[in-house]
């Protein structure tokens, strides 16, 4: 019985990949699209708009890369929005019938799972085999990461063994409760899934929707990264690079356009967006992060524009559909390898990839490279650097929590409707409370406020 649950589950999944057109045109040989061939495994994970989509945009709201005036807080369509991005401790999730971060977030774990599932049911081997458990398992460790940015606290090694984690769902049945492990548990069955997916993967896909290995390394990166482990997360990203080192040139891009990044280009080594959120298409930029660029930046007029009200608006999305990205890509592998040796008191190496990566973004022949002899003086360069390149990329949230955790005591402030909030370092509400329903319906404890 559990298999022909999950059987007609992943049925179900399969049939929304189909667009109409599609559905009208293969409805004769719908019969054989059921999870026991090889390529319909695959097409489970090819419905990108499932998948590559919805990522939590929870954090993006809560952080202090855009703004809100009055109006544009008293005009959110939600008072759960509304909540959040304030920093309220609770109640700050649309009902999960309403769909929100954590019901999107397991939707695609258990896509992910029942994946797995069937591959091992069926005892598929060979490449194109290797290649889909690989995906499978990259896809799954990537919401895992995801969703621990958002509901866990930092990782910090003296804590993270006893640290609220998320609920490892590592099997399909729906029936299995759920039951919080810890931050610890959490990121090794991250880091397992991605070591276990990465000599499965093709190290290049057909098309940047699809997990590589490339971009596996750089996930696998970037979850070290969070943890502080420096020399783990310069060894990733050394070996991502070393499969795609590839930069756009700014000066080949036209600002002048909506949206002058096109969605899958050189730098992209996985697709994926937020959920939309009106308040973050266009986000609006604080002044004191605008005037960060200097003239000859070209990521001044790439990045932004102003409306009639002289406000500064975002524009550096990678599409027009969907919410900001949160993509693993080459700019963001260059920051990390420059940050990491740094960190390593490796000064020069780390400053020599951050000078690749800016004369790219430069007006030509006016960029002149950065220099630090100081490991306080490069970091503080590199981390501003990684702010301005990584703008609305989901990223930002993590980084406060991280940086906060090593004693960078950054405090947020924002002021509504004449009020001021505050969030404090390493206050408890940087982990974010779960959904009231789910706390309701599995009995798992809520994180403390």
């Amino acid at each position: 019985m559990r298999k022909i649950k999950i059987l007609l589950i992943s049925l179900s999944l399969i049939l929304t990949s189909y667009g109409c057109n599609d559905f009208l045109d293969e409805k004769s040989d719908l019969k054989l699209a059921t999870p026991d061939r090889l390529e319909d495994n695959q097409m489970l994970l090819n419905n990108y708009g499932f998948l590559n989509v919805d990522f939590a945009s929870s954090g993006e709201t809560s952080s202090d890369d855009h703004y809100l005036t009055d109006a544009d807080y008293n005009g959110l369509s939600f008072e759960a929005t509304k909540r959040l991005h304030i920093w309220m401790p609770d109640n700050v999730a649309s009902p999960i019938s309403s769909g929100n971060d954590w019901s999107t977030c397991y939707r695609s774990i258990y896509v992910c799972n029942a994946v797995l599932f069937n591959m091992q049911d069926k005892n598929f081997t060979g490449e194109q085999a290797d290649n889909i458990r690989g995906q499978a398992l990259a896809l799954r460790a990537f919401r895992y990461l995801d969703a621990a940015q958002i509901w866990c606290k930092a990782y910090n090694p003296q804590t993270a063994g006893t640290d609220l984690g998320l609920p490892l769902r590592l099997d399909p049945d729906m029936n299995i409760p759920s039951v919080r492990s810890t931050v610890k548990q959490t990121y090794d069955q991250i880091i397992t899934d991605l070591q276990t997916a990465i000599p499965l993967l093709l190290p290049k896909q057909i098309s940047g929707m699809r997990i590589s290995r490339a971009a596996a390394y750089g996930l696998l990166a970037r979850t070290y990264l969070f943890m502080g482990d420096y020399d783990n997360a310069l060894k990733n990203t050394e070996q991502a690079l070393n499969i795609n080192n590839d930069l756009m040139d700014f000066n080949t891009l036209n600002p002048n356009t909506d949206y002058p990044i096109e969605e899958l280009n050189k730098e992209i080594l996985l697709w994926t967006a937020m959920g939309y959120e009106s308040h973050l298409i266009p986000a609006k930029i604080p002044d004191h992060i605008y005037q960060m660029y200097d003239n000859n930046d070209l990521r001044k007029t790439v990045f932004f524009n102003k409306n009639t009200a002289n406000e500064v608006l975002f524009k550096g999305y990678y599409n027009n559909v969907n919410g900001p990205i949160v993509s693993v890509a080459t700019d963001e592998l260059y920051l990390m390898a420059a940050e990491c040796n740094v960190r390593l008191n490796k000064i020069q190496e780390g400053m020599s990839y951050l000078n690749n990566l800016l004369v790219k973004r430069w007006k030509t022949g006016t960029y002149i490279p950065m220099t630090a002899n100081l490991q306080t003086e490069a970091l503080n360069i590199i981390l501003k650097e990684r702010r301005k390149e990584l703008l609305i990329r989901g990223l930002r949230w993590s980084d406060l929590k991280r940086y906060n955790r090593d004693g960078a005591n950054i405090t947020l402030t924002r002021t509504v409707n004449g009020q001021t909030y505050t969030l404090p370092p390493n206050d408890l509400r940087y982990a974010i409370a779960i959904p009231e329903d789910i706390i309701m319906l599995t009995g798992m404890p809520q994180n403390p406020r």
